[in-house]
């Protein structure tokens, strides 16, 4: 991780930070508009941290995606993880993803919501690895297995919540392990709660059915699982959601 470099609120306007604030083209009043809802939610400084970078920005960030850059933020005297909607993002505000965090907050999923404004969204700031590198360097199969069940249980309170995230099929940047080995489920701009939930499902195909690496290296540490055993549990639970057809699902998958 390269070096941090704290920048208060007041030195952001000036290049490169401007280019942050407003990727990937930066103007005076665009910026002008996100400091005042920086001020607005009360971030006093900006952490520049992190492996990512934005198309030769020469300050170091935690993640950069299609809808936003996210960096550490300093509120209220601690770290907290501050998404920046992109000037080209296709979308006209980050509320829709401020409300999904919200709903997921109800049921104990998800970063912690602190605040948000049309192009800024506030948060728990996560330390950890995404699962893909945490499943590479754990080597203890009761870790894994415990780890996975607690994502696993934070997908069927989603489900029952009715609140779908949409992106579990596929999800080398949605969950974070934590230090104390802890799985959150991040990233809910795409989340839905009008269309059916399918949590569970998702998260099982990526871990257990697909023919990714991630898949591999779960199969590798927990032993093969049967495919069409997990698939055919997966079957039913979607068509019935229920404690006991999620408990045959975690039976298929764990053993």
């Amino acid at each position: 991780m390269k070096n941090p470099v704290i920048i208060p609120i007041g030195d952001l306007a000036n290049e490169p930070f401007t280019s942050v604030l407003c990727y990937p083209t930066p103007n005076d009043a665009e910026v002008q508009n996100r400091l005042s809802e920086l001020r607005t939610l009360g971030v006093s400084a900006v952490e520049f941290s992190g492996q990512a970078s934005a198309y030769g920005i020469p300050v170091p960030i935690l993640g950069k995606g299609y809808v936003g850059i996210v960096i550490v933020a300093l509120w209220q005297g601690k770290k907290t993880a501050l998404k920046i909607m992109r000037v080209d993002a296709d979308r006209p505000d980050m509320l829709h993803e401020a409300l999904m965090l919200q709903k997921a907050n109800t049921v104990e999923v998800g970063p912690k919501l602190l605040g948000a404004t049309k192009n800024l969204l506030l948060m728990q700031l996560i330390d950890g690895d995404l699962l893909p590198n945490w499943l590479k360097a754990q080597q203890d199969k009761a870790e894994v297995q415990a780890v996975l069940h607690d994502a696993l249980e934070q997908c069927f309170r989603l489900d029952k919540a009715g609140l779908d995230h949409g992106e579990l099929s596929k999800a080398p940047k949605h969950v974070i392990v934590d230090r104390q080995h802890k799985p959150w489920i991040v990233d809910f701009e795409t989340a839905s709660d009008t269309r059916r939930p399918a949590n569970v499902p998702a998260l099982c195909h990526f871990l257990f059915t697909s023919p990714g690496e991630v898949a591999q290296t779960v199969a590798q540490s927990l032993g093969e699982r049967n495919r069409k055993e997990v698939v055919d549990a997966l079957k039913v639970y979607k068509k019935n959601l229920s404690q006991e057809t999620y408990e045959t699902v975690l039976k298929t998958c764990f053993g």
